[in-house]
């Protein structure tokens, strides 16, 4: 399997962000399955003609969603996102309500405040 990547320098998104996105999406959708190893962060950095500390910061991104999971020398792999996103998720929805809370927001307005956030966000 080859990982169908591209990086376009003039989206106006990071190079990072972008791999970052891509590769999630294909873990997302099962496209890359659980199990996959990925490239090495130098051999996928020349591969796209990236800097490796690009690819290194977008793989720790994606350890840190629970997307990726890093095994040492064996390498990086696809791990079984679906739980891990799901929990990372709802514990920042929990913190985003604790803080809202904490500032004297009622439940509505914060309720109102996150969906415009998603929606801004999913709508970019």
């Amino acid at each position: 399997m080859t990982l169908k990547i591209a990086v376009d320098p003039d989206s106006g998104t990071a190079p990072y962000e972008q791999l970052r996105n891509q590769i999630s999406e294909l873990a997302r959708s099962g496209a890359l399955p659980v199990g996959y190893k990925l490239p090495t962060v130098r051999g996928f950095a020349e591969e796209l003609g990236l800097a490796a500390n690009t690819v290194a910061k977008a793989y720790r991104a994606l350890e840190a969603d629970g997307v990726i999971e890093t095994r040492g020398r064996n390498g990086t792999f696809v791990a079984a996102a679906g739980d891990a996103a799901e929990r990372n998720a709802a514990t920042a929805a929990r913190e985003y309500a604790e803080q809202a809370r904490r500032l004297g927001m009622s439940g509505a307005r914060a309720l109102e405040l996150a969906q415009d956030a998603v929606r801004a966000v999913y709508a970019g």
